[in-house]
């Protein structure tokens, strides 16, 4: 047991990330850290900021910032990176010190460390990776007693799976089981596919998607035909779409990133196929390249009717800039665009969510101490969300935040939005709406073995 006066943070910075798992016993005895004062609030950013996968943490820390900015009632740093950058709301400085995670486990974790111990920042926040998150998770927040708000790392089992569950863990954005959960259910009820195939990337987020989409369809009495898992960037799909094909399948889920999704879709769209192809709208720089093999299959311009041919879609989305109508949304689109030069994409909603809750938090406790902070979170619903008023609450039972999810058509990218999309495709308007009661695991399901 540790003396009361020596905060986790310095037991950590003693024994570096690798004794942080072995140290998890110090939970509750160490004194707790925080600024005893809510001036001032350090929050430790963690996002890929570089290698291809670059726009996933932009968009992640865009929509980050632009939630506090909501909340501040300025506008968002506009050309933000790695770096300290300070925001001033309602009396209190908030200071960022942004780090770069490569989209890598083992940088994620030492950046994390670092963070805790030498920065001693009062919270972390951020991860587009999901095993980057969990390493985070296991080897660094155990040993601390600071909050951590993951995110948009989108595996379910970070706020599902019992070896991750923790008290100070917290996620706003929305996850795979979300997506499965959302989609599974339109396909289930809205569509008259009775057998599915099921594709994913062979690793955490593609499992997971894999796994929720299964659980979902079968329990609504949809025949899974078959399931395949592949390395990420696989790209030799014309014997997997006919395997898939052989099987009897009338529709085919695909888990997974621009990395993979494009290769897929090219040679789906090339091939004679007789089911469709379901799953989730991708980010804006995956959706561009699906746009353009649709111009390169269909010709230009893109039109409705020709869209009505191909047997992709309907798609659910977490989140895009065109599908909640409200006033909140609207000012969010309007800044995020000014700052940024594109609207609000897959990934903006729960991270400005997760902004937007932490200055709650503060403000409600009038306080920055982590135990405040933490207390705060449990079970907020959280007042300014582009999804509207209230329209993000953490489940106390695994600290995730549930939220409505739509499901849209794909569409030709209008005018309107053709410089800020920059895409040549995007949603619909919704089709239908999920509610968040239906999109979350539920408490008592065998799929939630978190136990807070």
């Amino acid at each position: 047991m540790t003396d009361f006066g020596t905060s986790r943070r310095t037991v950590l910075k003693s024994l570096g990330a690798a004794g942080a798992a072995g140290i998890t016993g110090l939970a509750g005895c160490a004194g707790l850290g925080g600024s005893s004062s809510p001036d001032n609030m350090k929050i430790g950013v963690m996002q890929p900021l570089s290698t291809s996968i670059a726009y996933y943490g932009q968009q992640a820390l865009w929509g980050f910032l632009s939630g506090l900015a909501y909340k501040g009632d300025t506008d968002p740093i506009a050309d933000p990176g790695t770096g300290t950058h300070e925001v001033e709301i309602e009396g209190t400085t908030y200071e960022l010190v942004v780090r770069d995670t490569q989209f890598d486990a083992d940088e994620a974790q030492s950046i994390a460390s670092n963070l805790v111990t030498d920065e001693e920042v009062d919270m972390l926040f951020g991860c587009a990776s999901s095993s980057a998150a969990q390493r985070v998770v296991d080897n660094v927040l155990s040993a601390t007693d600071i909050p951590y708000m993951a995110g948009p790392a989108a595996s379910a089992s970070l706020t599902s799976g019992g070896e991750s569950c923790s008290n100070q863990l917290f996620r706003a954005s929305e996850n795979t089981a979300m997506d499965a959960r959302s989609g599974g259910k339109y396909v289930a009820e809205e569509s008259d596919v009775n057998s599915v195939y099921l594709f994913g990337a062979d690793y955490s987020f593609g499992k997971a998607v894999v796994n929720n989409y299964e659980r979902v369809l079968s329990d609504a009495g949809v025949e899974i035909v078959g399931k395949r898992f592949v390395e990420s960037g696989h790209s030799e799909w014309e014997g997997l779409l006919q395997q898939a094909e052989e099987a009897g399948a009338e529709g085919v889920v695909g888990g997974f990133t621009v990395s993979t999704l494009p290769a897929m879709f090219s040679q789906f769209l090339q091939g004679d196929y007789s089911y469709r192809l379901f799953g989730g709208f991708a980010t804006r720089v995956a959706t561009n390249v699906l746009g353009q093999t649709l111009k390169g299959q269909l010709g230009e311009p893109l039109t409705e009717e020709k869209l009505d041919g191909v047997k992709a879609g309907p798609f659910t989305t977490r989140y895009h800039w065109n599908q909640y109508d409200n006033d909140i949304n609207s000012t969010f689109v309007d800044q995020y665009s000014s700052a940024y030069g594109t609207v609000p994409d897959l990934f903006s909603s729960g991270t400005f969510t997760a902004a937007s809750a932490i200055v709650q938090a503060i403000n409600e406790s009038g306080s920055t101490d982590a135990a405040d902070i933490q207390d705060a979170l449990t079970g907020m619903t959280v007042t300014d969300t582009p999804k509207g008023e209230g329209g993000y609450t953490f489940q106390e039972y695994n600290n995730q935040a549930r939220s409505e999810m739509t499901v849209a058509n794909v569409a030709p990218t209008s005018d309107e939005w053709s410089e800020t999309w920059q895409a040549p495709i995007m949603p619909s308007e919704p089709l239908s709406r999920v509610s968040a009661e239906e999109t979350t695991i539920p408490k008592d399901s065998d799929q939630m073995n978190c136990s807070l």
